[in-house]
């Protein structure tokens, strides 16, 4: 037993979990736990508004594998998280998240701040976030912290990983207490692990030896669970082509034979293929409207394998013949085991060669020609230039999508965008977050000038903590996606997404002692993607391009993957 103050017990208990890193933004209510970390080995990177801190923690838990950390003072503060925490709750991504709160009640009749009293800056961010968060808790004694921070990271990096908010009051942090670091916490009620049925494997086997066009759709679990090679050689011994949903993609290296790309509202020739399967192997993967479309149309002929993790997505959206509660990569070496023992050889020339043909499809929708500059061309030039291992997170909208149809990703956890709650903004901070997991990698924000707005004021925290990032934006001058709904299916009635020409993202940067640079040529472009990699500072690249642009293949609302538009 040691006795030390409620803010010591903190950064203790953060150092014990191996936390290097915090981002986040000082207040009122978390001054005596800054004041302790001054002294710790912990950096703090000061972001400029809360949202970005979480935004940053959450790029950090992607691109590492590890638990990102934000903190927040009380109220306005903790509210400010809300957004950047439900973005990570609903792609599962790890964070814990710390906001100060007002003090406790306290045996001081004349004490006038305490919970319940609206104090200033005081809100109740327990009930706010209990919707977002796997969990969370508030800290009532001082010698509760050192246990509840065990639990708060424990919760949020096993079974299926997700943000944890931990609310700690005033007095909390100032009060000193005889406190006790446990190795490790039970928590009672909390499974962080299912066994495969072996009933279910046989079952999935049984299917996968009688099929003539088996498939994989992998999801985000593929990634999470570290699972990229037990896929690639389970898709390799059945010789079936694997899909991927948008937090699937670099699950499998899209330069493989067997990889088809991206299925969906914006998916391309997996769009067509995953209805030709007879057997469906869906792994690690929610089956969100934005991955099968009109949920009734989906997969019609196909026996549906589902493999995930969570029990309460098996059977929620869409109906399974074969469900599988597991860890992705459990699961797929039991089915890889139990394979190897039963396949027998069978002709799969037909559907070799429809694989292929669907992988020289998908090959052929080169950039197009008709303007010297636009977003396809630039994602591909993109892709040419940088390193095989840079990671790319973009911002949400058109250049959302262009990125994950033109930017080809090889390896898992280097493409990072905000698929579930589509949240505008990300793109800048999750790049900062990335690069302080990744020091030594490239990192691109690939934005929309609508989204980079969200956040640009991030600038200032990359080139202050000395982060260099790079910034793409594609400059459309719009709100891309809602202006190609309203031209298709609103008969052009264009209404409230006219951005203009300001800021001029050039000197936007400059002013944030970044470096800025408009460029209206391909080789203009390459030019300033190679500077901007060797540079030390924030580089911002603006692209131009027009407001007209597309984004295709799509499905319009409420139709099926067989409705996919193929342009107009």
């Amino acid at each position: 037993m040691t006795e030390m103050s409620g803010a010591e017990c903190i950064v203790e208990a953060l150092k014990r979990e191996g936390v290097n890193t915090i981002f986040g933004v000082i207040g009122g209510a978390t001054m005596t736990i800054y004041d302790v970390l001054m002294d710790s080995d912990i950096k703090h990177i000061l972001t400029r508004h809360e949202q970005g801190a979480a935004h940053m923690a959450d790029g950090f838990a992607r691109a590492s594998g590890k638990v990102g950390v934000c903190m927040a003072t009380s109220g306005p503060g903790a509210t400010n998280l809300v957004t950047g925490i439900n973005t990570a709750y609903i792609d599962s991504s790890p964070i814990v998240a710390f906001t100060g709160q007002v003090n406790t009640p306290s045996t001081d009749s004349n004490s006038s701040y305490m919970i319940g009293r609206d104090a200033f800056q005081e809100a109740d961010i327990i009930g706010i976030t209990a919707p977002i968060t796997k969990y969370n808790m508030q800290i009532m004694k001082t010698e509760e912290i050192p246990e509840v921070v065990k639990k708060a990271f424990y919760i949020a990096s096993t079974h299926r990983p997700g943000p944890v908010l931990v609310d700690i009051p005033k007095n909390t942090q100032t009060n000193t207490a005889e406190v006790n670091f446990p190795e490790k916490v039970v928590i009672r009620g909390y499974n962080t692990h299912y066994k495969a049925d072996p009933i279910q494997l046989k079952r999935a086997v049984d299917l996968f030896v009688e099929a003539e066009r088996p498939m994989v759709l992998a999801g985000g679990g593929i990634i999470i669970s570290n699972a990229s090679q037990e896929l690639t050689k389970l898709a390799e011994l059945l010789m079936m082509p694997v899909a991927t949903s948008l937090m699937g993609k670099g699950s499998i290296p899209e330069n493989h034979p067997l990889s088809i790309g991206m299925v969906g509202m914006h998916g391309q020739e997996a769009n067509k293929l995953i209805l030709e399967a007879d057997v469906l192997l869906a792994i690690g993967i929610r089956f969100s409207d934005r991955t099968t479309g009109n949920l009734d149309e989906f997969c019609p002929d196909a026996r549906i394998i589902h493999a995930d993790i969570d029990p309460a997505e098996i059977n929620k959206n869409i109906h399974v013949d074969v469900p599988i509660v597991a860890d992705a990569k459990e699961s797929l070496q039991a089915l890889y085991s139990e394979l190897t023992s039963r396949l027998h050889k069978r002709d799969k020339s037909v559907w070799s060669k429809r694989i292929k043909e669907a992988r020289d499809l998908l090959g052929s929708y080169s950039p197009p020609e008709k303007r010297s500059i636009n977003p396809q061309r630039i994602i591909s030039e993109l892709r040419r230039i940088v390193p095989y291992n840079t990671i790319v997170t973009t911002g949400v909208g058109q250049q959302q999508m262009w990125a994950a149809q033109y930017f080809k990703t090889y390896l898992p956890r280097t493409f990072m965008s905000s698929g579930g709650l589509g949240t505008m903004g990300y793109g800048l901070p999750a790049a900062i977050g990335a690069k302080v997991a990744k020091p030594d990698v490239t990192v691109i924000d690939i934005d929309g000038d609508g989204s980079f707005r969200m956040t640009e004021q991030e600038l200032a925290c990359s080139v202050m903590e000395e982060i260099p990032v790079i910034a793409v934006i594609l400059n459309n001058r719009t709100l891309g996606m809602v202006a190609q709904w309203q031209r298709l299916f609103f008969n052009r009635r264009l209404t409230e997404v006219d951005l203009g020409y300001i800021p001029n993202f050039t000197k936007l940067a400059e002013a944030y002692g970044a470096k800025g640079v408009q460029v209206e040529s391909m080789k203009g472009f390459s030019d300033a993607v190679k500077r901007a990699m060797k540079s030390d500072v924030t580089t911002v690249i603006d692209v131009a391009i027009s407001p007209e642009e597309n984004v295709f293949p799509m499905i319009p609302a409420g139709k099926g993957l067989k409705d996919t538009l193929w342009g107009l």
